[in-house]
């Protein structure tokens, strides 16, 4: 389990780092106007559209149904359902892409509202959303395949996946001479990636001998019925989060010029420290306290699941302290190049501060779920989510008045809190969560750091600016390098000594 969980770990740390070497790429040939506005809807359409009803939700659906077949005595039964799922998602999806192309008009006007007000704008990324559109059809097969090769612990290929849409943009990118636009070049490099990933997934099913192959659909077979009972309840979880993201998108085509674009950028940064930190101790978190519960423990379950929470705080703490301190500079130094410019990075900054209020809860919340997940509880998480989403798009309405964009990343950040709070709180009432001395000692030992962190970013920052030359091209990449290795210092000399003071030992878990 171990080697699995650092095998999909180190994947996906590598497809982040690739995706925001593209995002880099992408700033600075692209910039943040009207071209990457219409890319950011035609890139975001499809992949709302994968996260509704793909990935989460296809998986909680579909995994442990051809897991549990693939147990069963039966043989072929696993890849009898495997081959009717497989012919009705392509069937589905390419009825839908039919459908689709011809009326990306007004899919684009429902995305995007505010774009019909600049033409230009608004036909470049019904243009250009006509482009990505099928990489949705290519990556609800590519979910599939990765769910098949998960079950039977074939994590490699399904992890590695991603980092082949990163390479394809990239390729694009630098190929750009040959498109109309950059946004174009971007957009085709998105699409082929799909075809890429999915022969690649492929692939490796068909040298495991576990690839589905096209067959009838039924919709009588019973496993099947208990697939779309299952899978119902795990799309509408997944729709809630991206209301909130068309809310971002429908709302922001009504703001100035650039407004999707310091969304997208400052969100892209934002998802680093949680796609890595949240997802890798979510992870290992809920099969760990699964086993402890179903066998008794359940003390030891919330212990576990003290550690998670503590571990998770304590990685993520030092980028909501950066975020919200040093949001310009890091805006700045990693994205203000060619048509990225100060404007541009001063609007994504103030983004980037609101979204680092919100990276504690996200978090957290990795966590605080999987008291209920590890006892087969979704319902109770669900009506958390759905409760906390319904807060943060009202409070999108009334916050972007006064604030503009920036309103929209803080309706997130409240949104966030809410949904945490509400699933403390319910855990606690249940008994199904415990919080620990350790757990009080390490958020001790984290706000005592964080305090320090901040401390050394605000006195330290006027005092690198002045070793570092005013003539050197990366000027701000350095002083941004600096703060951050003398912060890093600085932080876990605090962090541990006050551990060590308050008695608490670190120790393998």
């Amino acid at each position: 389990m171990i080697r699995s969980i650092l095998s999909v770990g180190g994947w996906t740390l590598v497809s982040r780092v690739t995706g925001f070497a593209r995002d880099v790429v992408m700033a600075g040939v692209m910039g943040a106007g009207p071209i990457a506005d219409a890319f950011v809807v035609a890139f975001r359409l499809p992949n709302h559209f994968r996260a509704i009803f793909g990935e989460g939700a296809f998986n909680t659906a579909f995994v442990p149904a051809y897991a549990g077949l693939s147990e069963a005595a039966e043989a072929g039964a696993a890849r009898r359902f495997a081959t009717r799922v497989f012919t009705l998602m392509l069937v589905t999806q390419l009825i839908l892409l039919a459908v689709a192309l011809p009326a990306m008009p007004w899919i684009v006007r429902a995305l995007a509202p505010g774009f019909s007000d600049d033409p230009a704008r608004f036909d470049l990324a019904v243009s250009l959303t006509r482009i990505t559109f099928p990489y949705l059809l290519c990556m609800t097969l590519v979910t599939l395949l990765s769910g098949i090769l998960n079950a039977h612990k074939r994590f490699a290929v399904a992890a590695g996946a991603p980092v082949l849409l990163n390479l394809s943009m990239l390729a694009a990118l630098g190929l750009a001479f040959l498109f109309p636009n950059v946004a174009y070049a971007a957009a085709w490099g998105v699409s082929v990636s799909g075809v890429l990933q999915l022969a690649l997934v492929w692939a490796a099913c068909r040298r495991a001998g576990i690839a589905p192959t096209v067959g009838a659909p039924t919709f009588r077979d019973p496993a099947m019925l208990r697939f779309f009972k299952v899978l119902g309840p795990a799309v509408i979880g997944s729709a809630g989060f991206q209301i909130a993201s068309f809310a971002d998108t429908i709302i922001a085509s009504f703001l100035a010029t650039g407004a999707v674009s310091a969304l997208y950028y400052a969100d892209r940064l934002y998802q680093l420290p949680f796609g890595v930190i949240a997802i890798a101790a979510g992870t290992v978190l809920l099969p760990e306290m699964s086993r402890r519960i179903a066998g008794g423990d359940v003390a030891g379950a919330h212990a576990a699941q003290n550690r998670a929470a503590g571990f998770s705080l304590a990685l993520s703490a030092p980028f909501t302290i950066a975020f919200l301190i040093l949001p310009g500079l890091i805006m700045t130094a990693l994205f203000q190049r060619g048509a990225f410019s100060a404007e541009d990075a001063a609007r994504a900054a103030s983004v980037l501060a609101a979204y680092g209020l919100a990276l504690p809860a996200v978090v957290l919340v990795r966590s605080a779920v999987a008291s209920f997940y590890a006892r087969q509880d979704t319902t109770t998480p669900l009506y958390a989510s759905l409760t906390a989403i319904a807060i943060n798009v009202g409070l999108k309405v009334v916050l972007t008045g006064p604030y503009g964009v920036t309103g929209l990343a803080l309706a997130t950040a409240i949104g966030q809190w809410v949904n945490l709070a509400l699933l403390v709180v319910l855990a606690r009432r249940r008994g199904w969560t415990a919080p620990n001395r350790t757990l009080g000692i390490t958020i001790l030992g984290v706000v005592v750091a964080c305090l320090g962190l901040a401390a050394t970013a605000i006195y330290a920052l006027p005092v690198v600016e002045r070793w570092v030359p005013a003539a050197f091209d990366f000027r701000n990449l350095a002083v941004l390098a600096a703060l951050g290795l003398a912060g890093t210092l600085v932080y876990a000399v605090l962090l541990l000594g006050t551990l060590r003071l308050c008695g608490l030992r670190l120790r393998r878990a």
